[in-house]
């Protein structure tokens, strides 16, 4: 039977843009005492294992028209529409207080169910730009909750600015104290995401080994690199005698970094959040295939704040990101005036914010549990 306390529908895709924000609410409302369901794919469910325990995972059917032929996009309405059948007769069985959708084509049911069943509804774009899917229910939902801003919306859609929600253990390092390059051990923490982590792994290694020789014997890097592009980035770094731990995914990215003096990286909302929120130098490189060029979008705050210095993907070559590593790791009042800045436009408590928002959508269902 379903519990007594109140049930908060989180719908979120199978990408860890999506994945790490919903994560977060998930953990701020299991603390609250609510019942918390995650309705995603098959794929989604495979990045959910960082949900606290606690956290009821339903799979739906989903589909997307970017991968598969003719044939398999044939069948992506269908198969959306049976997504949709069965997060309806789901919500007559145990009805959510409010469903929040992070965007993807996995949050298509549990949107779509709520909208018929009219339950409190509501959206959160972590990007600059409204994603495909946020899009269709910008003006379906009760409210639009956005991570990074200015957000473009549909004429007629108000947003609300909440920051982009990070996980509990990028939260705990919020703010952890900044060492400034010097002549000492130096991190360097390099993370693509998973699309588009190959022209890093193929520029970084190099650019790293152009670096003066000054910098390079203190610098240890950390790089995230896909499976297939690992053999190659392990052996420029060892061709070069850099020390270098080379992995497809590292679980311990807020403690690594943490510990960096800078970082090179995908402007993803996700990373552009993590590295604020913790305060940290960086270079980023937006992802040019984005939709709509939205990773361009995500990076605009750090950089008009004087946090971040930006490479357009057309624009990279070992050369050029070399010498802007070197030049704020040779320059330890930049590096440093630049990890303030970077802290100054972090919301640590960007989760509170989107709660606030869950919260006044649920104001007509049952008292909170205490």
């Amino acid at each position: 039977m379903p519990g007594r306390n109140p049930l908060l529908m989180i719908a979120a895709g199978g990408t860890g843009g999506h994945m790490f924000p919903a994560q977060a609410l998930a953990e701020h409302f299991i603390a609250r005492g609510w019942r918390v369901k995650l309705s995603t794919d098959a794929r989604g469910a495979r990045y959910a294992g960082g949900f606290p325990a606690a956290v009821q995972i339903e799979q739906v059917a989903s589909a997307t028209f970017a991968r598969g032929g003719a044939l398999a996009k044939l069948a992506v309405p269908f198969r959306i529409l049976g997504g949709v059948l069965g997060a309806t007769f789901g919500m007559l069985v145990d009805r959510p207080a409010v469903v929040v959708g992070f965007g993807g084509y996995p949050s298509i049911p549990a949107l779509a169910a709520a909208w018929i069943l009219r339950r409190p509804r509501m959206i959160h774009e972590q990007n600059g730009v409204l994603g495909r899917v946020n899009q269709v229910f910008a003006r379906r939902v009760d409210a639009v909750a956005c991570g990074t801003w200015p957000t473009t919306l549909p004429a007629g859609v108000e947003g609300t600015h909440t920051g982009n929600p990070v996980r509990a253990a990028v939260r705990d390092r919020a703010g952890a104290g900044y060492i400034p390059p010097g002549d000492y051990p130096m991190s360097l923490l390099v993370i693509g995401g998973s699309q588009g982590a190959r022209i890093l792994s193929e520029v970084v290694p190099a650019a790293v080994a152009a670096l003066p020789e000054r910098i390079r014997h203190n610098l240890r890097v950390s790089h995230q690199a896909r499976d297939e592009d690992m053999a190659q980035v392990i052996a420029t770094y060892d061709a070069a005698g850099i020390r270098a731990e080379v992995q497809p995914f590292f679980s311990d990215i807020p403690r690594r970094l943490s510990e960096a003096q800078l970082v090179v990286s995908r402007s993803g909302a996700s990373s552009v959040a993590d590295i604020s929120v913790v305060g940290r130098p960086s270079i980023l490189i937006p992802f040019a295939a984005a939709t709509a060029d939205h990773q361009t979008a995500n990076a605009r705050g750090l950089v008009e704040g004087e946090a971040a210095i930006l490479i357009p993907e057309s624009a990279l070559d070992a050369a050029s990101l070399s010498a802007q590593m070197a030049a704020v790791l040779e320059n330890p009042t930049a590096a440093e005036r630049m990890a303030a800045n970077a802290l100054a436009q972090g919301r640590p408590d960007a989760t509170e914010r989107l709660a606030e928002m869950v919260l006044r959508l649920a104001k007509d269902t049952p008292e909170e549990p205490r």
